[in-house]
């Protein structure tokens, strides 16, 4: 069916100039409803992006690359536009960021939730079993959903291993936008509205309160 809800796999893989754009904020939007990929042995492993954060290093302090930092960690957010950007956060978990814009600009965007799509069973085995809402509505959860982790920290997203396939793009009334979660350390960066989501997807991870609308206006609307 002609709807950007539609799926028909596989689909075309995102080209290095959707990742390249400048503007961080506009790559974490247009992410959303677009599929992120990982191949398996058994088959792929696939789920619609349906929430993001912005991170526009070095100016932003919520980002890891704040004030030019440069770690073997954060090297990787230097690279150009369309690289995985895997960490490891709270001693459990393993978070994935797509890079963008151009190399030595450290931008990211982080993918907090995904609607899973293909592997549903090998997920399921991956989690321990629970609800479709739960496997993998947050950075967490799908990381060990689709088997994400370090190893896959640089690849390009062109290539085989991971990558983004496009979907039509999803109009800004279905898009809710709000404050990123947990940089309350971040200052005057904490309330910039750089989270996006799908408003109606039962996917998402976290807070939806006190959001606005993606393109402007005021709405009513977590972790690993």
């Amino acid at each position: 069916m002609a709807h950007w809800r539609a799926v028909s796999l596989p689909g075309p893989k995102l080209p290095r100039e959707f990742y390249t754009h400048p503007s961080v904020v506009t790559v974490a939007r247009r992410l959303l409803g677009q599929l992120l990929v990982v191949p398996t042995r058994s088959g792929r492993v696939s789920g619609i992006i349906v929430e993001t954060e912005a991170y526009r290093g070095p100016e932003d302090r919520a980002s890891h690359a704040w004030g030019g930092r440069r770690t073997l960690r954060t090297e990787t957010m230097y690279a150009r536009g369309g690289t995985a950007y895997v960490y490891f956060v709270y001693g459990m978990y393993f978070q994935f960021n797509v890079v963008t814009g151009a190399a030595d600009v450290p931008h990211a965007v982080l993918v907090r939730a995904l609607e899973p799509v293909e592997g549903l069973a090998l997920m399921r085995r991956r989690r321990g079993g629970g609800t479709l809402r739960g496997l993998t509505s947050g950075p967490g959860k799908l990381c060990v959903a689709l088997g994400i982790d370090r190893r896959f920290d640089r690849a390009d997203l062109l290539g085989d291993r991971i990558w983004i396939e496009a979907r039509p793009p999803v109009p800004a009334r279905a898009i809710a936008a709000g404050p990123r979660v947990g940089i309350d350390y971040a200052e005057m960066w904490a309330d910039r509205p750089w989270r996006f989501w799908l408003r109606d997807s039962p996917f998402v991870s976290g807070p939806r309160a006190g959001v606005t609308r993606a393109g402007g206006g005021r709405s009513g609307g977590g972790p690993t």
